[in-house]
């Protein structure tokens, strides 16, 4: 399934291809069309696979009610799990787990958690790599913040990598969230922390692969 961000870019890049395509074979000679040719169908073949939108569904069923249950927000790799003291929103210490997706990674953003918006900000900014640690502050982004059902304030940010040049968030003040649907959407190379109180389990560690409204990442004491 196509994700909605991608339909319309798809479209026109269909056209695009096929213009370029076509007038290759009256530039060129018929060997270096064929080759041009075989090229933009390969990548638009990877830009179908970028805006891909599998469906996900967490079901919390046989999850422990006295514990809040974190899920990936997106597919992609973790980088880094730090300690770290939360400036914009929380203004404390938290554990943040930072995850990577790659160009190659599906690029839906979902809801960790389950409860309430409570903030939501965006941040103009740069485009340093991704998994560059300043890219935190200094890269374009967005925060979101959920006050759970359980009480707990959690904080996750999109942020922009160097391919990445548009967030698109969903959520929005006051608005209810729903653990592994959608809140945004970032195109091409980009990264999501997620903060989580200090008593949190940590289920992941730096390295491992996670996928978004899926794998549980953490858990946190009640």
């Amino acid at each position: 399934m196509i994700h909605r961000e991608g339909v319309l870019f798809l479209v026109y890049a269909f056209i695009i291809i096929l213009l370029l395509i076509f007038v290759s074979f009256f530039l060129f000679s018929n060997l270096i069309s064929f080759f041009t040719s075989i090229f933009l169908i390969i990548f638009y073949v990877f830009l179908i696979f970028f805006f891909r939108n599998p469906k996900k569904f967490f079901h919390e069923k046989n999850c422990d009610k006295e514990k809040e249950i974190v899920i990936s927000p997106a597919d992609g790799k973790i980088v880094e799990i730090k300690n770290i003291f939360e400036t914009e929103f929380l203004k404390k210490n938290c554990i943040c787990i930072s995850i990577f997706m790659s160009p190659f990674n599906v690029h839906v953003n979902r809801f960790p958690v389950s409860g309430r918006v409570i903030y939501t900000k965006y941040h103009p900014g740069k485009y340093l790599i991704a998994w560059f640690k300043k890219s935190s502050l200094n890269n374009e982004r967005t925060t979101i913040v959920i006050k759970t059902n359980k009480g707990k304030k959690i904080l996750f940010r999109q942020i922009a990598g160097f391919l990445a040049r548009r967030i698109i968030l969903y959520a929005r003040k006051n608005s209810i969230a729903k653990k592994g649907e959608e809140f945004g959407f970032i195109k091409f190379g980009s990264r999501i922390d997620v903060f989580l109180p200090l008593n949190s389990v940590i289920l992941v560690k730096k390295g491992e692969k996670v996928s978004g409204g899926e794998t549980i990442i953490s858990i946190i004491p009640l």
